[in-house]
């Protein structure tokens, strides 16, 4: 695997760049796109003939749980990088509930400086809200934004109380996402359903109402004070129906499990499909699709959050929620449009381009002269099984084990380099920090 700082001639790929898709050569000159169609004579490190395949920008990966610091047993930022790169994720912006978590400035700059010896792929971090450090988040930059838990979380992290919502919305300047579910329903719902819940419980735990109320709460205070907020992993229909009168400023995203996955599959799953938000209901599933093709959800994200199998066994409500997806996430959805579901476009267009501009993502999320060169290539016709023993995450399980898909990565570049070819990862690449143009984008 050749290192950065090489030229590197990609001929006869079906770009799908965002204007349109058409086979193109792409001349790569250390960490930047350099041309695009060069001259027949141009001269390069490497040539790459990808004749038959498509090169898509790198995935944008918006949520992600890489459990380091403090849970590195489950995952850590190298291991979680790996992933990302066999999957063709080249970017990604972990979340703050880490031990401890990302909510000072010192335990932001922590996390950057573990990344940048360590990560084979980009990466940003969120800050997280607290009940008590707005001047954190006043001052906080290197970060694609604030992330606060209404509902769902424990400690610092979870800030339900109304006044300290209203401060985060307005005095400060970052972006803002959430998790929404609201607790006051999830708790009288635990009341209700009793001492001895089943797996299927979840679901009826946190429900429909739990994200509504809590996704009306968020966008209300988002309305209210202009800010830009996103709305994290969309689990029901009811939102969908709610967020299409959102304005310009509120996004919204959904998730590979909030897809693929519904109340049925608990007899099947149990708690490999046990998240949070909870998985719902097949109509839920189709309408979550309907509010992709239509523009409603924007993004698709995985929530990546992975944890042992043995930490999976433990009975309800013992076992955590949270499961592995980063390195199968672009191919399920590669597979989604094999099969007719939606379009390649599309893909591109939610996890690529989407996630770049709602989060102001400088120089990625398309292929275009002058931008990063974080690219992947996929073959559209390679089928390809998934199982627990092959994945990279550490947890070293998915809960699509043994499930065939149609579409699949198979060369990685991020900045220039190859990050990962021919099923292996190159652990010598090295990502960069996520860079912010924020200054345009007023509310």
């Amino acid at each position: 695997m050749k290192a950065s700082g090489m030229r590197t001639l990609i001929q006869n790929a079906t770009v799908v760049f965002p204007e349109k898709t058409r086979v193109a050569t792409i001349l790569l000159d250390g960490h930047r796109i350099a041309e695009v169609d060069p001259p027949a004579d141009t001269s390069a490190d490497e040539v790459v003939d990808a004749t038959g395949l498509h090169l898509l920008p790198g995935v944008i990966d918006d949520q992600v749980h890489f459990r380091e610091p403090g849970l590195e047993h489950k995952e850590d930022l190298q291991t979680g990088s790996w992933a990302c790169a066999k999957g063709g994720i080249t970017t990604f912006f972990e979340m703050p509930n880490t031990n401890p978590t990302t909510t000072t400035l010192e335990a932001l700059e922590d996390k950057l400086q573990r990344a940048a010896s360590k990560c084979v792929v980009n990466y940003g971090f969120y800050v997280g809200a607290t009940g008590d450090n707005l001047s954190v988040l006043q001052a906080a930059k290197r970060t694609p934004g604030i992330k606060i838990f209404i509902g769902s979380s424990t400690g610092p992290l979870l800030v339900d109380k109304q006044s300290a919502l209203e401060s985060i919305f307005a005095e400060t300047d970052l972006p803002i996402c959430a998790h929404c579910e609201d607790e006051t329903t999830v708790r009288a719902n635990q009341k209700r359903i009793g001492d001895n819940p089943t797996q299927a419980d979840h679901s009826r735990i946190r429900d429909h109402a739990a994200a509504l109320i809590s996704t009306k709460r968020a966008v209300d205070l988002a309305i209210r004070h202009r800010h830009q907020f996103h709305v994290l992993h969309v689990s029901t229909g009811d939102e969908v129906d709610f967020l299409r009168s959102r304005p310009d400023w509120v996004s919204a995203e959904a998730c590979p499990h909030h897809l693929f996955f519904h109340v049925d599959d608990y007899e099947r799953l149990g708690s490999r499909v046990q998240m949070n938000p909870s998985i719902k209901t097949a109509d839920d599933n189709a309408r979550i699709w309907q509010g992709l093709r239509d523009g409603t959800i924007e993004v698709i994200a995985t929530d990546h959050a992975p944890h042992t199998l043995d930490e999976k066994a433990q009975p309800y409500p013992k076992s955590p929620s949270g499961l592995p997806a980063v390195e199968n996430s672009l191919a399920l959805m590669l597979d989604a449009a094999h099969r007719g579901v939606c379009t390649l476009r599309e893909v591109v267009a939610w996890m690529c381009e989407s996630p770049a501009r709602i989060w102001h993502v400088a120089n990625k999320g398309a292929i275009r002269v002058g931008y990063d060169a974080d690219l992947v290539l996929v073959d559209l016709e390679k089928r390809q099984t998934i199982r627990d023993e092959e994945q990279l995450t550490k947890s070293r399980w998915s809960p699509w084990d043994g499930v065939t898909l149609t579409g699949w990565p198979v060369r990685t570049w991020v900045m220039g380099q190859t990050a990962f070819q021919d099923g292996s990862v190159n652990t010598d690449c090295r990502g960069r920090e996520a860079e912010f143009r924020r200054e345009v984008h007023a509310v």
